[in-house]
């Protein structure tokens, strides 16, 4: 038996998601193409939220059984993870050039 509902536990990921990012941001010391990555996986967050209400009203379907607004939401996610993705192995080119130069 379960304490909490999948939709209670989602909620509540929420708040450490959102410290991470705070401190994150305040450190200063990630790259700024990943912390961007980091906010578009928020927003992909915010966004799907809406968007599986929508299929649920609209379709009377879960937001993964309606495959055009899943397979947009998936994308929106892989852009995301890209962008995170991209800015860390930036910064890590960059350092490693640094470590290169005399």
């Amino acid at each position: 038996m379960s304490f909490l509902s999948k939709e209670t536990l989602f909620g509540l990921s929420l708040f450490p998601y959102l410290g991470f990012l705070w401190f994150l941001t305040r450190s200063g010391q990630a790259p700024k193409l990943g912390l961007i990555g980091f906010y578009l996986t928020l927003l992909f967050v915010a966004i799907t939220i809406p968007v599986g209400i929508y299929a649920q009203v609209h379709y009377n379907q879960s937001l993964a059984d309606v495959d055009w607004l899943h397979g947009s939401a998936e994308v929106f996610l892989t852009l995301a993870n890209l962008t995170l993705v991209l800015g860390f192995q930036r910064a890590i080119s960059q350092l490693k050039a640094t470590k290169k130069a005399p």
